[in-house]
């Protein structure tokens, strides 16, 4: 089975102020010999390892031994000092030094360094006279120094350095470049933690010296951190321009505050309408500002320095908009069309034969009826309402609690042509005036639906019907369905077709079969109507078709093949995620437009929303866990030497206030192919590409998503090696340390789910793994392509326990995606994000089974979906303790509602489920796909012809 229920998102390890110490370098000895640096817990779990390990086995080598270790014939017992070599073939030394971001440390490739607060082997080779970096705390300073880091600077935000001198005057880049041979000195995971090159701006680029004055990556990241002034040199490159914009980094404010300006005194540009910002010029002793994206001079508003509230002048220099990249304005009057819309939610519930014998409509009222205290409800003006769609539809009119006779009455319609709506009101009930009655309603309704035996559905009928209904309010249209839409309005067919998958007529299967659900979907958009799709058949449902609803109007697709509420994971999950689904708060009757310096323009628009016009895009609904890629072109020729681009949210609050979000990214322009290069992310690079390669899959095939991801990382490669490499590798394959993640990354995508070429892949699955590919957040879709990969039986000491600095529970180092870290006997993690495996090798000693599982016998280990059993041992705890943080959202900067299925996979266990975690191992040889080696061979052969 290498086609895989996808239901979550992945994550790398946090980048949050807080969580600074969250990962132990790699230790250069076994498990018994842990460093001393790892001290606070150095005889913590100690006794337990020599049992999983040690007592067996007289020779191994764990994959937390050496970073890149591997079982090593002959090596030393098992947690003495290993004597393999680490990454690219250099001994492993003991000494671990911090390195300067990009800068080579005087030790061999392959030791940790400690950029960012994450180990990383170090992929640089040193630059000409480079000094070698000092130790200790003197050299972690270095690093952050030369990383652009301040101590008021939290995750990493670059800020102004006095000393720099401007770019005219600079001796050397923006960025140094380094390059790397990624044959001799291969990619290792720990690299993709490291945060984007810094952006590095002249001295005095914004007015007020503040750490928080250019906006943080979480919120917006470029794929150049260096922009090329000229749109032939940008084309020389290769590279792509874009911003990935992630205007939420959690699912609650009170997780992620941001800055609100609360005056209602909002300074715009006359000319280009850009919101005034930390790169402004004040001129005229403070009375006018220049604007820094199309250069027009306008005053300053009188009330601009003055507290209206309290009827006194105010210091502007302490203005949030001043002083933050990220802001939130409460919008005045003239920003409304019409009053604040209050929060709506239409729930459509599948009541067929399927939905009810699979447990669907029974455990979504119960989680509704457990969630209604968390729905946004602070203006006390949300609406819910109700709908069941079988072959007919049903309405409920649910009365509000004061009325006497206060029992729900169901309407039933079978004209599924033109539904017209029984009762003009009390189909949209306030939450707060009816919340006895819908708790009743809730309560019933499963049973009202239980000896269903109809297996028609209309929801085509029935979603037209929930538009007309919110339509004069707008809100969301909450669809849940176990079947697909048979009969009525854009009724579907089972159109999975075997003998096409895996062949160049694959595409069709997932392009949509009726157009009714694009054309319907525009329409909903314009009505301020957002919907979100719950999928749960166990047969065939045209994901493709019916994802289009979310795709143009703001929503979401979730996916849940083969679901059935009798099975505890699969309820447990879904009415976790439903309930905060349900809770996180969204904007409404949104739009989103970006602006830019004279000079650049917003292209084109990736994400789930409607294009309005050419730069404004349209979110009946805005949600928290997505993000959305703006590709930029380069009109005209940059002047100045610095570039700034402002996105702007304009949306109600689920508390019925208008609101402006801003964030302002201001960049340095270079002449340079070198500094576009250095700065270059490779993150935000693989993100563009993505969203590139499936719409070129929804298009034109999955051939040619393929064949686009190839390209273009043999142009880079080619380019690379032309024009900055001398053209000469001798053999190697040279690319700059910061993209040294890409071909990796690259092939991860290839071989993913929603893209990799196999005959064994549904297209529902692979429908609804390119939805996630084109909405995940960055840290979760590197995780999605890259999994991690945790190595459990030997941890580190301090591994699965709370860092006694941060309270933060530490997680194993990660290892690269190969079964050559695997050892027989190990206990291994594998984790997207949608999906977490726990491996347990053929060889594994009863004592790790007996403290893991409560199994003695590995013969009677469950295997599939589980929920790991809570026992009273520590090494169970510390198991636990990381997959719970592997899932941890919050942690890295992004809201998501997904808790990923764990399934227990024995290596001599069954083999469709062995093959489907496997298929997670990107770097090795599977179904069609090459294996890294072999990938970086033709790679190597395609530059060098």
């Amino acid at each position: 089975m290498s086609g895989a229920p996808n239901d979550g998102y992945g994550q790398y390890p946090p980048q949050q102020p807080g969580d600074h110490h969250q990962q132990p370098p790699y230790p250069d000895q076994g498990y018994d010999n842990a460093a001393p640096a790892l001290g606070h817990a150095a005889d913590h779990g100690r006794k337990k390892k020599r049992q999983y390990a040690a007592s067996a086995f007289d020779v191994g080598v764990g994959g937390n031994v050496v970073a890149g270790g591997q079982p090593v014939p002959g090596a030393a017992p098992y947690g003495a000092p290993a004597a393999v070599p680490a990454y690219g073939g250099y001994p492993a030394q003991p000494e671990v030094q911090p390195a300067v971001y990009g800068a080579q440390p005087a030790q061999p490739y392959g030791q940790p360094a400690a950029v960012g607060g994450y180990q990383a082997p170090d992929p640089y080779y040193p630059s000409p006279g480079a000094a070698p970096a000092p130790g200790g705390v003197a050299g972690l300073t270095a690093g952050f120094q030369g990383m652009n880091l301040g101590a008021g600077a939290p995750g990493g935000i670059p800020q102004q350095q006095p000393q720099q001198l401007p770019p005219q005057a600079r001796a050397g880049p923006l960025n140094q470049l380094y390059p790397t041979d990624l044959l001799n000195q291969p990619f290792n995971v720990s690299e993709l933690d490291l945060p984007p090159p810094p952006i590095i701006l002249p001295p005095n680029a914004s007015v007020t010296p503040s750490p928080d004055a250019n906006c943080l990556p979480k919120y917006v990241r470029s794929t150049l951190n260096a922009v090329p002034t000229t749109h032939g040199l940008l084309k020389k490159s290769k590279l792509p321009f874009s911003l990935v914009i992630q205007p939420y980094a959690a699912l609650h404010d009170l997780d992620d505050p941001v800055p609100v300006v609360q005056d209602q005194v909002i300074s715009r540009c006359r000319r280009c309408r850009s919101y005034i910002n930390p790169f402004v010029t004040f001129l005229d002793h403070g009375h006018r500002w220049r604007c820094n994206m199309c250069n027009l001079t306008n005053d300053v508003p009188q009330a601009f320095d003055w507290d209206a509230a309290a009827q006194k002048s105010v210091d502007r220099w302490q203005r949030h908009e001043l002083n933050h990249a990220v802001v939130e304005f409460v919008a005045p009057q003239e920003y409304m069309v019409r009053p604040p819309q209050p929060l709506v939610y239409l729930f459509l519930f599948d009541v067929s034969y399927a939905s009810v014998s699979s447990g669907l409509l029974a455990t979504a009222a119960r989680t509704i009826l457990a969630s209604l205290d968390r729905i946004p409800n602070a203006d006390r003006r949300t609406r819910l309402g109700f709908m069941a769609v079988d072959s007919s539809l049903h309405y409920f009119s649910v009365p509000k609690d004061t009325d006497e006779n206060g029992e729900t009455s169901m309407l039933v319609v079978s004209d599924l042509d033109e539904p017209f709506l029984p009762v003009p009101g009390e189909l949209l009930v306030p939450l707060t005036e009816s919340r006895r009655s819908i708790e009743n309603f809730l309560t019933k309704l499963p049973k009202m639906f239980e000896h269903n035996q109809d297996n028609g559905s209309c929801m085509g009928s029935a979603l037209r019907a929930g538009d007309k209904l919110i339509s004069p309010l707008g809100g969301k249209l909450v669809v849940l369905s176990a079947s697909l839409p048979n009969v009525g309005h854009g009724k579907l067919t089972m159109r999975e077709d075997k003998k096409l998958l895996g062949t160049s007529k694959e595409g069709s299967l997932l392009q949509t079969a009726a157009t009714f659900y694009k054309s319907f979907a525009v329409e909903c958009s314009k009505n301020q109507v957002s919907i979100d799709m719950f999928l749960f058949s166990s047969q065939y449902q045209d994901v493709a078709s019916l994802s289009n609803l979310p795709r143009y109007t703001g929503g979401q697709t979730w996916f849940y093949p083969g679901w059935n509420a009798g099975r505890a994971e699969d309820a447990i999950k879904f009415a976790s995620e439903f309930s905060d689904y349900l809770s996180s708060e969204i904007g409404l009757e949104a739009v989103l437009r970006v602006r830019a310096t004279t000079g650049l323009r917003m292209s084109t628009f990736y994400g789930n929303f409607f294009t309005r016009s050419s730069d404004l895009c349209a979110f009946p609904a805005f949600p928290r866990d997505q993000c959305y890629v703006v590709e930029v072109a380069i009109d005209e020729n940059l002047t100045k030497d610095v570039v700034c681009m402002q996105t702007a949210v304009l949306h109600t609050t689920c508390n019925g206030e208008r609101r402006i979000r801003v964030m302002t990214l201001a960049l340095p322009t270079t002449t340079n192919l070198a500094d576009v290069y250095a700065s270059a992310d490779q993150a935000a690079i693989t993100t563009y590409y993505t969203h590139k390669a499936v719409e070129r899959a929804l298009s034109s095939g999955l051939d040619s998503a393929r064949d686009l991801l190839q390209k273009t990382i043999t142009d880079l490669l080619q380019t690379f090696k032309k024009e900055l490499a001398g053209g000469s590798m001798g053999g190697g394959l040279q690319f700059p340390s910061n993209l040294r993640g890409l071909p990796a990354l690259f092939l991860g995508l290839m071989k993913h789910v929603g893209l990799r070429k196999s005959a064994q892949i549904p297209s529902d699955l692979r429908s609804a793994a390119l939805c996630l590919l084109s909405t995940l957040p960055v840290p979760l879709l590197m995780q999605y392509i890259y999994p991690r990969l945790y190595s459990l039986h030997d941890m580190p000491d301090n591994a699965g326990i709370p860092d006694p600095e941060t309270s933060q529970i530490v997680l194993p180092p990660p290892l690269n995606l190969s079964s050559e870290k695997f050892v027989p006997y190990g206990l291994y993690l594998i984790d997207d994000g949608q999906t977490q495996f726990l491996w347990v090798g053929r060889e594994a000693v009863p004592q790790l089974l007996v403290d893991v599982f409560d199994v003695a016998d590995r013969t009677q280990l469950q295997v599939g979906k589980a929920t790991l059993k809570e026992l009273d041992n520590d090494f169970n705890e510390r198991v636990r303790a990381v997959i719970q943080k592997s899932r941890d959202h919050k942690s890295k900067g992004v809201g998501s509602i997904i808790v990923p299925h764990l399934y227990i996979v024995r290596e001599d266990g069954e083999p469709s489920l062995k093959l489907w975690a496997q298929t997670l191992l990107v770097e090795d040889r599977a179904d069609q796909g090459l294996s890294y080696v072999q990938w970086m061979g033709s790679l190597r052969e395609k530059v060098s012809s």
